[in-house]
Order: C-alpha cells, then structure tokens, then sequence
C-alpha cells in the first residue's frame, strides 16, 4: 500500500508539471518579489520566496489533477490528446490522482500557514480564497467555477492577482495596490492561456454543456477576445506608465523600463496569425498547441516585466 501511494504521487507529479502551465502560475510570485525589493523597501529574503515559489508550485500541481480527475469524471475528457493529463492518459488511476491532490494541496496549504505564522496572518486573506478558487474550479459540477464562465476570473486572480499580491506580502509584510495593478498585465496573459485552451475545446464543451467564456462567445467573438487578451498588456503597461505620472503623482508610476515589454510584440503577432489561421493553419498544431504557444509568450513578458525592475534597481543604485 505505501508502494502503491508513493508511486501514485511521483507519477502524478511528473504529469501534472505542465512545462506550458508552470510558468504562468509562478511568474507573478516572481514578479512580485522582485517588486517588492525595488518599490517596498526590503530587504530581499530568499528563503521567504523559496517558500512561496514552491508552495504554489504544490498548489498549482494539486489544481491541475484535481481539474483533470473532474474532468475525466464528468466525461468531458473522454480522449487522451497531446495537452491530456495523465488521468485520461491512464498513467495514473483516479484513486492515484486523488492521492497526490491532497498530498500536494496540503503540502501548498502548509507552506502557505507556515509563511503566514512567519510574516503575518493577512497572508490568509490571500492564500484562503486562492486555495478555495483551485478546489471549486472544477469540483462539484453545479458550483464548478469552470463550468459556468468563472474560469476567466478565477485564473486572472489565483495566477496574477493573488501570486504577485501574496509574494509583495511575503516580502514586506504588508497589503498594497502597487503589485495588484502592476500584475494585471501578466493576469490578463494568463486568461489568454486558459481562453486558447477553452476555445479549442469549444465543440467538446457545448456538448457537455459546459460554458466557458469561449463557449458563451462562439468561435469569431472568441477571436477578438484573443486578440484583446494578447494585446491589452502592452496598453496596460503604457497606462501604468504615463497615467501615474500626469495624473496620480502621489501613486508611484510604472518606471520606463517596462517599455521593454515591447520585445515581445512580434511573438503577440505571430500568435495573432495563428489564431487567424485556425481553420486552416501552416502547420496543423498551431491551433491545437495554442495555449502551449501563449503561455511561452506569458513567459517572455513576465520575464520582461521582471526585467524592467532589475534594470530600474540598478538605475537608482549607480544614479
């Protein structure tokens, strides 16, 4: 039995580490850690952000097999296909999946204690309502959040808002506006990930009477919103910039550096035409691997965005 449970959790674990999903759910603790350091006066604690770094790394993992046992459970993943998790894959068994999820939320949901026993009990306000989000996403079809177009919000917040908002905590021990809105961009990437994949899905999802976004908008509306998602962050961040800064000088505005987001239009063009392209795409997995191809993008821009700190760091120390 021990033999069955351990193996049941590594094998879960290796399958549930999406390469294309991983990033999307850390960047923003990335982001605002090193947001914290530059704009909150603090020092920069590693261990700290270790703890938050891998405790959504568990969550996040939790979530994901949780998803994929709902999913399989409902019938509405009925077919292993390149972006399956293991589940459907028959890698591992549901009793398996189960297994892991709780291992890997309680591990998330300790860590989460733990920094809020370290740095303050507000962390909670954070870490309950995300933790309760990645349950109910696809738990309970009657209250599943994905199953009634909440997905959009529920991902916007858990792996943007929330992400960048818990790590500033972490770091300064204290609540602030500044990580909220300056994370928006990477959010509204990460909707982008998940409206790819539920556009995709669309046929699938109608006929098990799911409604996503996707679903409730149709193929030609769900294009526009695409294209929105992908482009909006470039508005975003000029807004974050020059708003502030003529409007709001008492509000810190986003420095100039972020203009270096701009480094990452041509991969939002490139998603633009495959997204175009879909019914008759170059090459017949643009479509299909789209949210694969989006959350790299994610990654760029969280990257860049990181980046324009590091580079406004060193600014103000040698100027």
């Amino acid at each position: 039995m021990p033999n069955d449970i351990s193996m049941g959790f590594f094998k879960s674990w290796w399958i549930s580490i999406r390469p294309f999903s991983l990033p999307a759910s850390t960047m923003p603790v990335v982001f605002g850690s090193v947001l914290a350091y530059v704009y909150g006066n603090v020092s920069f604690n590693f261990w700290f952000f270790l703890l938050a770094f891998f405790g959504m790394v568990f969550l996040h993992a939790g979530a994901n097999i949780l998803n994929d046992i709902f999913d399989y459970k409902n019938g509405f993943d009925k077919y292993p296909t390149l972006v399956s998790g293991g589940v459907v894959r028959k890698i591992i068994t549901i009793k398996e999946a189960f297994i892991a999820t709780i291992g890997f939320l309680t591990i998330g949901a300790l860590i989460g204690f733990l920094l809020a026993w370290l740095v303050g009990l507000k962390l909670l306000l954070i870490g309950v309502p995300g933790l309760l989000i990645g349950i109910f996403y696809t738990k309970g079809r009657k209250i599943a959040l994905k199953y009634h177009a909440l997905g959009d919000l529920a991902v916007f917040l858990n792996f943007g808002i929330f992400g960048a908002l818990g790590a500033w905590f972490v770091q300064t021990g204290t609540l602030s506006w500044i990580p909220v809105l300056w994370s928006m961009p990477i959010a509204t990437l990460v909707i982008a990930i998940l409206h790819a994949n539920n556009w995709r899905d669309i046929t699938s999802d109608a006929d098990g009477h799911i409604y996503t976004i996707a679903s409730v908008l149709g193929d030609k509306k769900s294009l526009n919103y695409y294209g929105f998602l992908i482009f909006a962050p470039f508005f975003m961040v000029l807004a974050l910039i020059f708003i502030p800064y003529f409007l709001f000088p008492e509000f810190p505005a986003m420095p100039f550096s972020f203009a270096i987001v701009l480094f990452s239009l041509p991969s939002a063009l490139k998603l633009w035409q495959k997204a175009l392209n879909r019914k008759q795409p170059k090459n017949p997995l643009d479509f299909i691997v789209l949210d694969g191809a989006t959350a790299q993008y994610n990654l760029i821009f969280g990257l860049l965005c990181t980046g324009a700190l590091v580079i406004e760091s060193l600014f103000r120390n040698f100027f």
